[in-house]
């Protein structure tokens, strides 16, 4: 697998742990990033990408990727490959659950970006969501909130799709 980074906000603790899950399961040399402090310079030296984006609120993203994205909306990610995971609220929240995968996925495409990692939204019970298209998210949904008990067992399947779909 070639030069790998996962970003997350180091601040988030349920995202952390999400992370280390993750990384256990690829079991891959996986280099870990501060999206609250990344540059440009830092987020561009990956060809494969992990980008944690939990929801916030009524489907926004958070603020630290709110405040990062213009450093990198003139470049063009092709031959970037892309997997997005994030958290969001189906009870809470059911009609804008996880939008915030869908809104990094719109970003990540706008400029060439490959997104890889589409997950079934079989499981889920919500109203709508812009991560969706079909039967499927553009990433890995989590609701630590309401199914707890389904998140390693989601996170381990999604590790095995990205081996293989990571170049």
């Amino acid at each position: 697998m070639k030069k790998t980074g996962i970003f997350y906000s180091f601040r988030s603790v349920k995202t952390a742990q999400q992370v280390k899950k993750i990384t256990k399961f690829l079991g891959a040399d996986v280099e870990a990033v501060d999206a609250d402090i990344m540059t440009g310079e830092d987020f561009l030296k990956y060809t494969n990408f992990i980008l944690a984006v939990p929801t916030w609120f009524d489907g926004e993203l958070p603020n630290y990727w709110d405040e990062f994205l213009p450093a990198i909306e003139d470049e063009d990610l092709k031959g970037k490959s892309f997997a997005i995971f994030g958290g969001g609220d189906q009870k809470g929240y059911p009609e804008n659950f996880v939008d915030g995968i869908g809104l990094m996925a719109k970003f990540i495409e706008e400029r060439n970006g490959q997104l890889v990692g589409f997950t079934s939204t079989e499981g889920y019970d919500f109203e709508g969501s812009v991560a969706q298209r079909g039967d499927q998210f553009v990433g890995l949904a989590l609701d630590i909130e309401n199914q707890a008990a389904l998140t390693n067992e989601r996170i381990e399947k999604w590790a095995e799709t990205l081996k293989k779909e990571f170049k």
